[in-house]
């Protein structure tokens, strides 16, 4: 098994569940020490070392970080999603979406830097999505909220690599997680909607949370010292491919 991480500390943001758990598992199983922030510890235990944090409030994403003294990669994967058009989401949830995944992130690595200007192998990975770049139906306000992380990843990796951080995203299609799950439970034909949601992916079928986290350990890795201001999709081909049917 790799051992790239052995000695390394990172800290993943919502890794009670889904790619965040899936992430904080390869990086503990290849060496790292990990922290999770989410605001309930979930599946981490054994894994990762839980801090309660709300990503939404500067307070607490400041306070997660006061025990944390020494880190070399950050794992920004939190989010929360919504589902309409842009005339069925309110202003104030518009305002949720864009702070915890956008300013969420900014909140993270504000406090993160000051420690990962010290590490010899730092990294920033950004979960962002396929919607930052592919049109999909009633997901208007979350689609933006991810293209900002894509715009904000290109723009933290130009001014970050004088300091020696690198700085990438990725881009999963829809993937099988827990949110996506309870998208699911809520439709009228859960099954049908699962299918649909299958097709839209030339390869048929959801991505899995293992994969996603795969290609985030990979853009951490200090074996990728040479990969900064990176987008890879995990997306089962649905930007780039047109199957004919």
């Amino acid at each position: 098994m790799s051992t790239e991480f052995a000695g390394l500390t990172a800290v993943v943001t919502g890794a009670g569940s889904g790619i965040g758990l899936a992430t904080a598992k390869i990086l503990k199983e290849r060496g790292a020490m990990v922290y999770g922030l989410d605001l309930v510890e979930g599946g981490m235990s054994g894994i990762a070392t839980w801090i309660q944090c709300d990503l939404g409030d500067d307070a607490s994403v400041a306070k997660a970080f006061e025990g944390i003294t020494k880190l070399d990669i950050l794992i920004n994967n939190a989010a929360i999603s919504a589902v309409g058009t842009i005339e069925a989401n309110p202003s104030e949830e518009w305002l949720k979406v864009m702070n915890v995944n956008v300013l969420g992130i900014v909140r993270t690595a504000k406090s993160a830097l000051p420690l990962l200007r010290s590490s010899k192998s730092a990294a920033i990975v950004n979960t962002c999505s396929v919607a930052a770049t592919a049109g999909i139906p009633k997901r208007a306000v979350y689609s933006a909220s991810k293209g900002a992380v894509l715009s904000l990843t290109l723009a933290m990796a130009n001014d970050h690599i004088v300091d020696g951080v690198r700085v990438n995203c990725v881009n999963p299609g829809t993937a099988d997680t827990p949110w996506v799950q309870r998208l699911l439970a809520q439709a009228a034909d859960p099954v049908a909607e699962r299918k649909a949601l299958e097709a839209r992916q030339p390869l048929g079928r959801l991505v899995s949370s293992e994969e996603v986290a795969s290609a985030i350990c990979y853009l951490a890795s200090p074996l990728q010292g040479s990969t900064t201001g990176t987008s890879l999709n995990v997306d089962g081909g649905m930007q780039g491919l047109r199957i004919p049917k």
